[in-house]
């Protein structure tokens, strides 16, 4: 476990180094597209002068980005090392040519990889002087760890409440006087295998890894305003492989999860139901697909080619009725399986119950209001934020994981290994399974 601090925190010391030199590489891998974007930053580190995700989103630019047919990669992870190597060599070096700078650090995110969330929560003395980094650090060590399991590594550790004495709800308790300082954290654990294969990935294509997030994470901050991040909202984050489930309150991630299905697996139904190759199928699903059938529907006729050589299997056509048929059961099946994720977070303890469906899966016709039959009444189609500098072909959903984790490395929250605890004050791996739900302390 210390071992794991020490890497997380020799990263982010990496991405302190990245950022004075000025450039710095932001990578998405996912099942369907790898995106890179480069970074430069003017010199301020903004990650001073505020607290938060959006703390001024001034700091850095877009210089570079590109994306490539992710290769490799299925579920959000991992599978064959080879190919997913050159996929990013070759989305990194067409952002770097179009940037016109050589970059060494990436920070990546990943989605996939059975994120578990886990609610902590830990007090100290401060015996009435004025809270410093120290006591945070202490605070923070005190929080009684679950047994997570071999093989899992934590990926995101972070405070999402403070308390000093009876005052509940601040953000930042430093340099305040009270007796009593405790603190809700909230801890997202990954299979660990997903993340060394990603390191190992980016070592490989010559590069230094100088960070690494959930893209569930980083895709709320992207597409929840800050108005839904204050108040309560989650993120859906429908991408190819895997759909990830985000919900954030007071600005803070509170819960993350994964369904292991995505846009690829509509597209595998397609070419199934319609004995059709899959990019024939994407092709289909992309200028035809929907999941609400009207009158008009059964009318409109659609030629789904081939190049089989049978004149008559070549020169099929459907309906865009028979069409939505096809995709409608798996897209509900999807939808079913975030509702599943989000009773169990508690989601309807939150004073509000905003949904936002992003990625780029979510660009399926009628998606918002079918989901908003299975979800709950406030649904909305969420785009990423304005970027500077970000090209007008990566503004849509599906580079919202990849404009989120350009503010990460912007202004990373706080996170348990940003404060200086002695190592040997790490929690020990107390066996309390009990896990305290964040409904209890909101």
């Amino acid at each position: 476990m210390i071992e794991l601090y020490e890497s997380q925190r020799a990263m982010r010391n990496m991405r302190k180094a990245a950022m004075q030199r000025g450039v710095i590489a932001i990578l998405d891998v996912g099942s369907s597209k790898i995106a890179c974007l480069v970074l430069r930053f003017d010199g301020t580190d903004p990650s001073d002068d505020g607290i938060g995700s959006l703390a001024g989103q001034s700091g850095f630019r877009v210089i570079g980005a590109a994306t490539t047919r992710s290769r490799g990669v299925r579920f959000g992870e991992i599978h064959a090392m080879g190919e997913t190597e050159r996929a990013i060599r070759t989305a990194v070096q067409a952002a770097q040519k179009m940037a016109g700078i050589r970059v060494d650090h990436v920070i990546a995110c990943f989605s996939g990889a059975d994120p578990r969330s886990y609610g902590l929560a830990g007090k100290v003395d401060v015996m009435g002087v004025n809270v410093d980094e120290q006591d945070v650090a202490r605070v923070l060590s005190s929080c009684d760890v679950p047994d997570f399991g071999h093989g899992r590594e934590v990926m995101h550790a972070q405070p999402v409440n403070f308390a000093l004495d009876h005052r509940s709800g601040l953000i930042d308790p430093r340099g305040q006087i009270g007796n009593e300082l405790s603190c809700d954290m909230h801890m997202l654990t990954v299979d660990a295998q997903a993340i060394q294969n990603l390191a190992h990935c980016v070592k490989r294509c010559d590069l230094e890894l100088a960070g690494i997030a959930s893209s569930a994470y980083v895709s709320g901050q992207a597409a929840l305003v800050e108005d839904e991040q204050e108040l309560g909202a989650a993120c859906i984050d429908m991408g190819g492989g895997a759909t990830g489930v985000s919900i954030f309150i007071k600005k803070h991630m509170i819960y993350a999860d994964a369904v292991r299905m995505g846009g690829d697996h509509v597209t595998s139904d397609i070419s199934m139901g319609l004995q059709v190759p899959m990019a024939t199928a994407e092709r289909i699903k992309t200028f035809y697909g929907g999941v609400v059938a009207t009158g008009m529907d059964d009318r409109e006729m659609i030629e789904c080619g081939g190049e089989t050589g049978d004149w008559h299997h070549d020169r099929r056509t459907v309906s865009r009725a028979e069409l939505i048929g096809i995709m409608r059961p798996r897209v509900e099946e999807i939808l079913e399986e975030v509702r599943v994720r989000l009773d169990a977070a508690g989601f309807d303890h939150l004073p509000s119950q905003q949904i936002v469906l992003t990625g780029g899966a979510s660009q399926i016709p009628g998606l918002d209001g079918l989901a908003s039959k299975i979800l709950g009444q406030q649904v909305r189609l969420g785009r990423p934020l304005r970027v500077h500098g970000l090209p007008q072909a990566a503004t849509g959903p599906g580079f919202a994981s990849a404009v989120g984790l350009c503010l990460f490395a912007a202004h990373p929250q706080d996170e348990w290994w940003d404060f200086e605890i002695p190592v040997d004050r790490y929690p020990a791996r107390s066996l309390k399974r009990a896990v305290q739900w964040f409904r209890d302390n909101w």
